[in-house]
Formats: C-alpha cells, sequence, structure tokens
C-alpha cells in the first residue's frame, strides 16, 4: 500500500517533524507541501536536515496547489485554516488529519470563546473523531476527519484514561495536573517570550487565568466520568527545553484501588505507553524524538494523594507522531509503522 500524502503548512516544527516521520515510513508517500511565505523554495533548502531525503520536493502555494491526489492531508497550521479550506478536501473523499485546534472541541461556543474565532464549519465538527489514539482506535479507524489531540491534553490525558473507567477518584475532590513544556510547544512564529535571552535560564508559570487546551482536557474528563472535569486545575509552566512535556497529576483515591495496578493492565499492549516500575521519575530526555509516553505512579507520604507523573515529546506523541499513529490506524496499518525511532540521548 501507498498512500499518498498532503501536508499544508509545512514551514513550521509540527510541519517539519511529519516530513521527518513520514520519509521513514514504508507505505506514505509525500507528494506536496503548501506554504504560503515559502512558496518555490525547495524543502531541503529550507530544512537542511532534509537534504538528501526530499530534495525533489518543493513548498507549493496553497491557492494554487491541487491536492486532489491526495489519500490523506495533514493540516499543520495555525488555528482557524482547517476549518475554512478542509471542507473541500473532504468533499471529494480525502481523508484529512488536523493538528490545529479547529476541530478539537464538540461545543462551538466553547470553541469561538476559547479561540476568538467564528468557526465557520461547525458541521465537521459533529463529524470529526477526536484522535487521542489509545482512546478512540475504533472510530479513528472509520474517521475522514481526525481532530489531533493538543500536546497537554495528550500528557495529561494519557494517565488518567484508566482511572476516569472506574469509580477509584474520591468525588469532589480536585484532580491538579502541574505541566511544563518546552518553548517548541509555542510554534516557530516570532516572539518575545520564545527568544533565547527571555527563555534559557529561566522557569515561569504561564495562563494560569485560563489556557486554550483546559476546555479541550475537560472534554475528554467529562466524557468518561461525568463532571470529573469540573474539579480538574491545570497550569502550564514554560520551561528553558526545545522539547519536552511533563505532567505531575495530584488527585484522591478511594481505598483500595492501586492506581498503579490499573494504568499498567490498561496499556498492555499498546506500543507507545511506557508504565515505568512503582516509584520511578520519567525524564523528557527518554522520550526525545520518540512516539512514547512513559508515566510512572507514586504515592505520597503519609497520604492519600496520589502523583502520575508523565512525560512526552511535546512535537511527537503530542503532535506529528501521534498524528502519524492515526494515519496508521485509519488505513488498517500496524500501529507502529514508521514511528519505532528510539529516543535521542542526550
Amino acid at each position: 500500500m501507498s498512500i499518498k500524502i498532503g501536508i499544508v503548512g509545512a514551514t513550521g516544527y509540527t510541519g517539519v517533524e511529519l516530513l521527518r516521520l513520514l520519509a521513514n515510513h514504508p507505505h506514505a508517500e509525500v507528494i506536496a507541501v503548501t506554504s504560503r511565505t515559502e512558496a518555490n523554495i525547495a524543502v531541503s533548502d529550507y530544512f537542511p536536515s532534509l537534504r538528501g531525503v526530499y530534495d525533489q520536493l518543493t513548498f507549493q502555494h496553497p491557492d494554487h496547489t491541487d491536492l486532489s491526489d491526495c489519500d490523506l492531508v495533514f493540516f499543520a497550521t495555525p488555528n482557524g485554516v482547517a476549518m475554512n479550506e478542509a471542507p473541500a478536501l473532504l468533499a471529494k473523499g480525502i481523508r484529512i488529519v488536523d493538528l490545529s485546534a479547529d476541530f478539537r472541541i464538540q461545543d462551538i461556543p466553547t470553541w469561538e470563546k476559547w479561540y476568538q474565532l467564528r468557526h465557520t464549519s461547525p458541521d465537521w465538527v459533529n463529524k470529526a473523531v477526536y484522535g487521542l489514539s489509545e482512546l478512540n482506535r475504533s472510530t479513528i479507524a472509520t474517521a475522514q476527519l481526525i481532530a489531533n489531540p493538543g500536546c497537554y491534553p495528550t500528557c495529561v490525558s494519557l494517565p488518567l484514561l484508566p482511572l476516569l473507567q472506574h469509580p477509584c477518584l474520591l468525588p469532589e475532590q480536585p484532580i491538579i495536573a502541574d505541566c511544563k513544556s518546552g518553548v517548541s510547544g509555542a510554534g516557530r512564529k516570532a516572539s518575545i517570550n520564545s527568544l533565547y535571552s527571555e527563555s534559557s535560564d529561566n522557569f515561569k508559570a504561564y495562563a494560569i487565568a485560563g489556557h486554550r487546551h483546559l476546555p479541550e482536557i475537560k472534554q475528554t474528563l467529562n466524557h468518561l466520568q461525568q463532571h470529573s472535569g469540573n474539579n480538574f486545575v491545570f497550569v502550564p509552566h514554560l520551561t528553558p527545553l526545545i522539547r519536552g512535556m511533563h505532567a505531575t497529576i495530584y488527585l484522591q483515591m478511594q481505598q483500595g484501588y492501586n492506581p498503579h495496578q490499573l494504568i499498567t493492565e490498561y496499556y498492555l499492549n499498546n506500543p507507545f505507553i511506557d508504565i515505568m516500575p512503582a516509584g520511578s521519575t520519567p525524564e523528557t530526555r527518554s522520550v526525545r524524538g520518540a512516539n512514547l509516553c512513559r508515566i510512572s505512579v507514586q504515592q505520597a507520604p503519609q497520604s492519600n494523594t496520589w502523583i502520575i507523573l508523565s512525560v512526552i515529546d511535546n512535537l511527537v506523541k503530542g503532535a506529528a507522531g501521534q498524528a502519524v499513529q492515526n494515519m496508521n490506524i485509519m488505513f488498517g496499518l500496524e500501529e507502529t509503522c514508521g514511528l519505532t525511532q528510539i529516543p535521542l540521548l542526550p
């Protein structure tokens, strides 16, 4: 099988990460990449890391690019682009994986509140499948449109999926997610906060009053267990890393339940979830460049508070890697196809 692929908006970090992963995919053929700002520039000139891999591929202006021959198109675009451009491709039967937030939140007024845009494709929001691979495999397999999850929602939701399918959490007690991200999570756009002299040798919380990923995480939690998202607390932090995301989750468990056992049993035979030995602490560098989520569980001393640690590479399992994983599911391929990269160290 050869899957003909287009990438819309391929000049950002998730775009180049898609190109890197797809280069070693035995069934993927990238036939078109678009960019408004870099049209007519060779991919290998713009991304020297891809020299010798995509030497014949050139960025095309999206207004002059015919994607009709694609079996699947990835949208690695800013929020607000896919909702305008994807419907025409969907009408032709082309399958879409959208890495932006355009189709993630089912409630349109909530989406419009957080993203400060009018949604132009509400009908497709209802048809989109939320692409958290380990949760929605069966519906992803038959979907035409996948809303690829955000990086924070992936890192936070994966360790909570097994727990919210049991009555094991103390009711009315908060679930607190204290999260850290590398600067690549902000994208490749120019920003003062992302400048080297601003982010290096520094550590700070941000968006405490409300991050755009908050309603997305709450939607997943409430889907799994009604009202469980109502007491969810999410605090993101910016760390002086390029890649990497770390979630420290605090929650209260009912007596008689062992979260390490529940999470381990749930993720048996899941190739991209690594449940570490009890008491261990995963590191962001242990997943760098790989489509992995490593999870560990500890209990606070002399307390009923459990501490769950989750790490991912925000550009891989948190974005492009999960998008390729979803593509594999959609086309009936082995889930690990093209995604067996070993993490980089150091």
